[in-house]
């Protein structure tokens, strides 16, 4: 795996995990971001949430999968 398809898999990996949290934590989101708390805010955390984890799993899984096909970046 080359430099620059270990800082994809890297910025995947943060991605992925700040999305989870975004995710699973909204309440956690909402105080660091200093939102209102309110259904709408809510449901745009998870919304935003949840495309951080696909940008994570697409830039991670897409980087691996270079990686073991024999790819030269």
């Amino acid at each position: 795996m080359t430099r620059t398809l270990a800082i994809q898999a890297g910025l995947g990996i943060a991605s992925g995990t700040a999305g989870l949290i975004v995710l699973l934590r909204p309440s956690v989101a909402r105080r660091l971001l200093r939102v209102e708390a309110s259904e709408p805010a809510t449901y745009a955390l998870r919304i935003g949430g949840m495309m951080l984890v696909a940008l994570g799993l697409f830039l991670t899984g897409f980087a691996l999968a270079f990686a073991n096909a024999g790819g030269v970046a």
